[in-house]
């Protein structure tokens, strides 16, 4: 449940039923129970006390700290913080948490062999949070503590959870309630009040990264991903000043500030707020998307039929739309407005405009990334959309300031055609992906589900996928030739395009030899438990046709030697739990295995007591489970 509902769930819940003073709740069959104890049965008014967060693992269980410290080798790997907020009553002040001791684990995340220090919170782990009591404080104070955790043992991660306390604390002379639960307190925190308020108590907000396509990605916090992202995008915008609408038009903006300027340094100026206007125009678009992200629950979206199907229907049109069969045409007021660049905001407001007055060119391209956008974390999605401000304002911010490189600047004519012409036919190719998922989706939910299809029904989309890719390759080439003369401009964009053909080929080609030499069999439960108790070894792969990083995961391990020929042996029964739809019965055993997410690798056998689970495996690890599960006994 998200974490809103769960919140208006829970102050419901309150409202309807007071809660005792010492509450505790436990997660997923013991593994950690949370209590909140109170330090005194009441407080005086004026009064000082701490609350304990208690929060007790089960053995070899653990949780992650509230701030992670996450190797550099795991790759891909975004722990769930533990966090406590709290809403205290009017009259309260909220100090500093105090987190438990931090202990370290070895773990083989990786799958290098070696095992690498993490710290983590394990066995009796107790945060302390200091109120203190106002003069004219009467009656009771009511508090109310969230606690947010993912508990984890050494090969597997409970699904992350919400637990909410309700504190009722009386004022007036009170008790201690557990002197030594509180020993550990630190009281000189009471003496230092620069860091107290009465907002919330919670540590600086985390991102817990999610999958798009079932590819983690990365993280807000993570700056190697979010550079990667934004240096993508920020070309992406770049390229679309080279269509038709917009390249005519920047030496004119530019032209037009320099004049208003008088300066070379008020030009520089006039021209950073021109390139401003760009970004907000972009982080316009981007904030519905971000609020539509934090509201919804990506990681399963794509396994709804008809939001695949329709994303694929409405990017498809963009594309057909952007070669030219319809175009976008703004009302005839927008173009009547026409502010003034001699000032800071003129100069803002004329690069709102700037960008406004382009969507009849790169438009479609907007709208698809729209749709695309709907399943992607808010962060990542403002990301992405101020780096296309970023890239799309560049030219105009490096020209104010230099006006003589206008001279450089490309006229517009057949080559930004060209680029609104490859566009469209790549857009076509990622409406392919889409469409094919859907209608695989709604296949999947037949008896038998996808395997049960022959081989090249399952990769049709491919080829055609591949056949656009290649059409744009081809027109890419052949346009270059007749455009220009240069040999180096038509080497370099040649090179671009057998690329594009050779990638799109190799993909389709290499897709249809696995699909055609499936050994695998459709998941059934009943299946797995008859297998299992004849003595033989179940691997299960948790897949979906819209999840790339599956597909890439199985191609790299479980299709290769030697673990492919191990799988092929009569002594192991190899199943595919398709969950490419949401009414897959395999997402009720991926739940039952406590996970949320794929992929997920789980091998079974009788030298397993517990199924070896896995997200991220290597063939060594893979192979050594193999070998344990196909034990007589457990060790």
């Amino acid at each position: 449940m998200p974490n809103l509902l769960r919140l208006t769930f829970a102050l419901l819940m309150l409202g309807l039923f007071p809660m005792p003073r010492l509450v505790a709740q436990s997660l997923g069959d013991e593994k950690v129970t949370v209590r909140v104890v109170p330090a005194v049965t009441a407080a005086e008014p004026g009064g000082r006390f701490a609350i304990a967060v208690v929060i007790d693992h089960a053995p070899g269980w653990h949780t992650h700290t509230n701030s992670p410290v996450v190797p550099a080798s795991w790759a891909g790997f975004v722990p769930i913080p533990t966090t406590i907020a709290i809403k205290p009553a009017p009259g309260i002040a909220v100090g500093p948490i105090q987190w438990p001791e931090v202990h370290e684990i070895l773990v083989d995340l990786a799958g290098t062999g070696r095992p690498e220090p993490y710290p983590v919170f394990e066995g009796t782990a107790v945060a302390f949070i200091p109120i203190e009591v106002e003069e004219s404080a009467s009656g009771e104070v009511a508090l109310e503590v969230a606690v947010d955790l993912q508990a984890c043992d050494d090969s597997r991660c409970l699904p992350p959870d919400t637990y909410t306390f309700a504190l009722r604390v009386a004022i007036g002379p009170g008790e201690p309630t557990d002197a030594a639960l509180f020993a550990a307190f630190d009281a000189s925190v009471f003496a230092d009040r620069s860091r107290w308020g009465v907002q919330p108590a919670t540590p600086p907000a985390q991102s817990s990264g999610r999958a798009f396509f079932g590819i983690t990605l990365p993280s807000a916090d993570g700056v190697a991903g979010v550079v990667i992202v934004a240096l993508l995008a920020a070309v992406g915008g770049f390229i679309l000043n080279l269509t038709p609408c917009v390249l005519p038009v920047i030496p004119i903006k530019v032209l037009t500030i320099s004049q208003h300027a008088g300066s070379p340094r008020r030009s520089l100026a006039l021209g950073l707020w021109m390139a401003l206007g760009v970004v907000a125009f972009w982080v316009g678009i981007g904030l519905p998307m971000a609020f539509l992200a934090s509201v919804t629950d990506p990681s399963r979206i794509f396994g709804v039929w008809w939001v695949t199907l329709g994303i694929g229907l409405l990017i498809g049109a963009m594309g057909v739309g952007i070669m030219g069969a319809f175009a976008i045409n703004l009302p005839k007021s927008v173009y009547a407005i026409n502010p003034k660049a001699d000032s800071a905001w003129g100069s803002f407001v004329f690069g709102v405009m700037t960008a406004v007055l382009g969507l009849p060119c790169f438009g479609f391209v907007a709208g698809a990334l729209l749709a695309g956008a709907a399943a992607l974390p808010p962060g990542v999605v403002m990301v992405i959309f101020t780096a296309l401000g970023v890239g799309m304002a560049s030219p105009y911010l490096v020209l104010s300031a230099n006006p003589k490189l206008l001279a450089r600047v490309p006229r517009t004519g057949p080559a930004s055609e060209l680029v609104k012409q490859v566009m469209g036919l790549l857009l076509l190719a990622a409406a392919a992906y889409f469409v094919g998922s859907g209608v695989l989706a709604i296949l999947s939910e037949r008896p038998g589900g996808l395997l049960a299809l022959p081989w090249y029904v399952r990769v049709l989309h491919w080829w055609v996928i591949a056949a656009f890719v290649l059409a744009a390759a081809a027109w890419l080439a052949r346009r270059t030739f007749a455009i220009t003369t240069r040999p180096v401009r038509r080497g370099a964009f040649s090179a671009i395009a057998l690329a594009l053909a050779g990638s799109s080929a190799f993909v389709a080609v290499d897709m249809s030899a696995k699909a055609r030499d499936n050994f695998w069999v459709s998941f059934d439960p009943q299946l797995w438990a008859e297998t299992r108790a004849s003595g033989r070894v179940v691997v299960i792969d948790f897949t979906a046709e819209w999840c790339l990083n599956c597909k890439a995961l199985k191609a790299a391990v479980l299709n290769r030697e030697p673990v492919k020929s191990r799988l092929r042996g009569t002594s192991v029964l190899p199943m595919t739990a398709d969950l490419t739809s949401t009414s897959s019965a395999g997402w009720t055993t991926l739940r039952d295995l406590g996970q949320t997410g794929i992929p997920l690798l789980v091998i079974d056998g009788p030298g397993l007591s517990e199924p070896w689970l896995s997200n991220a495996y290597t063939a060594q690890q893979v192979m050594e489970a193999l070998d344990r599960a196909s034990r007589a006994t457990p060790p």
